[in-house]
């Protein structure tokens, strides 16, 4: 009997175990299901209420837990394309990529999902496959304006970035931490103070980090320029202006004594949303903290304020109802302390994307970050004009203000083109810094040189400048024969080089319609009184006295110099080589003078101020400084006769006849219709 218990025994607990053995991995397959599913719920709670930094950690976490079988593919998708979401939002850009890229790899449902995964190909700097995703989210929602300028900005950005403005950009070093700054703004347009948000360590404050960005709230920081123009002496904002809560996006009146600034409040973890707080300064001090009344609704989030020049207007961004989508730009007319009805700025500013941070110059220009419009990927920063309609004229600042990345929170020197802005380009983790841009003035210059036609520099040559706009001055050479003149915008200029013994010339510089700073280079070459000048570039058919087209160049500059110079008269010189019969070359040369003087009557010189010479093979050039520079085996003064270009090899032989080969002129009068 014992032993049929035992054997009773025995056969039940094997039967018991592989009964276990089948059940506890279903049981744990469920329990893990269930532990994910409420990860995954965890994950989603933290995203609703904008903690995306930490949700993304919850999803990041659940993703691997969520197997890739058939049943669970969409659950998989989900949870990617929830962490690209929070990943894009705390500008983790490269992980929202490899995130979406694996949401449509399951076959996300929802067609959004190749939406987000191209504008994050965009900021990427991948337009090729943003296009392509772009094109598909189309296919489903063609009239989607936000998709289509994605897209248009795609095709066009690289065009864009060939074509930069004028505008130079760096990033502001001493105004950097570890951390995140952004959103600089001067006080009055002082350009030596600046106040500006920021994450870095605050032990006024202290604080823990963020579950929407994963660093610690921003607080207001101010920073003065030292002697040296640098910044320094960067400090927390005194007073009541910076608490646990996240502060920032400071903005002033006119005159710099009123501080508008944005706080975003959190209760036991959860955000209560934006709101504008308003500080007045006295004795030095920033008075306590003032919230801007703009609805009745508290769930309304109001955030980066800025007040008109002209104190008129407060403009603001918001989720307020009536607008186009995402964040809009408004304003309320200010009437003392109290504010108007918030007005939208209507569709020429406001998207489907986001519009945030304006900023008003006094100039009344409106400047803004958008990413609806069309742009490189991210926040592009905008310049906007209120036309007599109420609508506006929107223009992108282009490359190099903007980036692929995000770049906003622009402000102004008074008065300046050059100012801060904010931009998280470059940056591997994301973190916003502090930029500083500036547009050169535009510059025009002269950079010349007055010299003889053999090269030698003329010192005390006059040049005397004539503009459209008045202009009428004399500038004198230094020794070296140089001269520089400013030159200003929109102006056509003629310029008269002369120089005692030498004929006069003339020029002309026109800046208009000249838009980048430019320097022009200019020589006159001016022709002696008193020895012949030669014309290079004089050209004959073969062994005849018929002009080549290629000589017309220099024969319209005679041309001119004759015009510049009404009272000369001249003698046009035709010389040749030693090759063939004296009288042949006599003869052949004098033909070639007249040419010339033919060329000269047709352009309009009176032939009384035109004689022609041929010399034949009878005057051989004496080598001057020019050629002795140019040709190695030719010293200065060397005349190149038949006894000296015997000495020589048959190539450098060739090359003195050349240099024999030649047509000049020299003045005979200057005093021609004078008396």
């Amino acid at each position: 009997m014992n032993l049929e218990k035992r054997i009773f025994t025995k056969k039940t607990a094997t039967k018991y175990m592989r009964l276990i053995k089948f059940i506890f991995p279903a049981i744990l397959l469920i329990l893990s299901s269930c532990s994910v599913n409420r990860q995954i719920k965890r994950a989603d709670k933290k995203y609703e209420i904008g903690e995306y930094y930490r949700a993304s950690t919850i999803y990041r976490n659940a993703y691997p837990r969520v197997k890739a079988t058939k049943g669970e593919r969409q659950k998989k998708a989900y949870v990617a394309y929830r962490l690209g979401e929070s990943y894009l939002l705390i500008n983790e850009n490269e992980k929202a990529e490899r995130a979406f890229a694996n949401a449509v790899r399951y076959q996300y449902k929802d067609s959004m999902v190749y939406l987000l995964y191209a504008d994050v190909l965009r900021k990427n700097e991948k337009a090729k496959a943003a296009i392509e995703n772009y094109n598909i989210y189309l296919q489903a929602h063609p009239d989607d304006l936000r998709a289509i300028s994605g897209r248009n900005s795609a095709l066009e950005a690289q065009e864009w970035l060939k074509n930069p403005t004028r505008y130079k950009v760096k990033k502001e070093e001493s105004l950097s931490s570890k951390r995140a700054e952004r959103n600089p703004a001067y006080p009055g347009g002082d350009p030596d103070i600046v106040y500006f948000a920021s994450s870095r360590e605050n032990k006024d404050v202290g604080g823990k980090s963020s579950n929407i960005t994963g660093i610690r709230n921003s607080d207001i920081f101010v920073a003065r320029r030292n002697s040296a123009g640098q910044w320094d002496n960067i400090e927390s904002l005194e007073g009541e202006i910076n608490t646990m809560d996240d502060e920032g996006t400071p903005s002033f009146s006119e005159d710099g004594k009123i501080m508008f600034f944005t706080r975003a409040r959190f209760v036991k973890g959860e955000s209560l949303g934006a709101e504008i707080y308003t500080s007045s300064r006295s004795g030095g001090k920033w008075g306590k903290p003032e919230k801007i009344k703009l609805s009745e609704d508290s769930t309304i989030t109001f955030a980066h304020p800025a007040l008109s020049p002209d104190g008129k207007y407060l403009y603001f961004v918001s989720d307020l109802p009536g607008g186009y989508g995402g964040k809009d730009i408004w304003r309320s007319e200010k009437d003392g302390n109290t504010y108007g009805a918030p007005i939208n700025l209507g569709p020429t500013v406001n998207t489907s994307g986001n519009e945030m941070y304006p900023y008003m110059r006094s100039d009344s220009m409106l400047y803004f970050s958008s990413n609806g419009h069309p742009g490189f990927g991210g926040l592009d920063i905008f310049r906007a004009k209120e036309k007599e309609d109420g609508s506006w004229e929107v223009f992108n600042l282009m490359s190099p203000l903007n980036s692929n990345m995000d770049d906003f929170g622009i402000t102004f020197e008074k008065g300046k083109e050059r100012g801060l802005f904010s931009s998280n380009r470059g940056e591997r983790k994301g973190y916003d810094k502090i930029w500083a841009f500036e547009l050169p003035e535009v510059e025009f210059v002269i950079d010349g040189k007055v010299a003889s036609t053999d090269g030698e520099p003329l010192a005390d040559a006059t040049v005397r400048i004539v503009g459209t706009d008045g202009t009428n001055v004399k500038v004198k050479t230094k020794k070296d024969g140089t001269f520089k003149f400013p030159l200003k915008k929109e102006v056509d200029y003629i310029l008269l080089g002369n120089s005692r013994g030498f004929l006069n010339q003339k020029n002309a510089v026109s800046t208009v319609g000249l838009e980048d700073t430019e320097t022009f280079p200019l020589t006159f070459s001016l022709a002696s009184i008193s020895k012949p000048v030669g014309l290079d570039n004089i050209f004959f058919e073969f062994g005849k006295a018929t002009l080549t087209s290629e000589s017309s160049t220099a024969l319209n500059k005679l041309i001119t110099l004759l015009t510049d110079n009404p009272n000369i008269t001249i003698e046009i010189g035709a010389h040749t080589d030693r090759v063939g019969s004296a009288e042949g070359n006599l003869q052949l040369s004098g033909r070639r003078a007249e040419s010339v003087v033919d060329y000269l009557i047709k352009g309009g010189i009176d032939p009384d101020r035109l004689t022609a010479k041929g010399y034949g093979k009878t005057q051989p050039i004496a080598v001057d400084k020019n050629l002795a520079q140019k040709y190695s085996f030719l010293k200065e003064e060397d005349v190149l006769n038949d006894e000296f270009i015997d000495t020589l090899t048959p190539e450098q032989q060739e090359i003195a006849n050349q240099i024999n080969r030649r047509t000049e002129f020299r003045v005979l009068k200057t005093t021609y219709k004078m008396y």
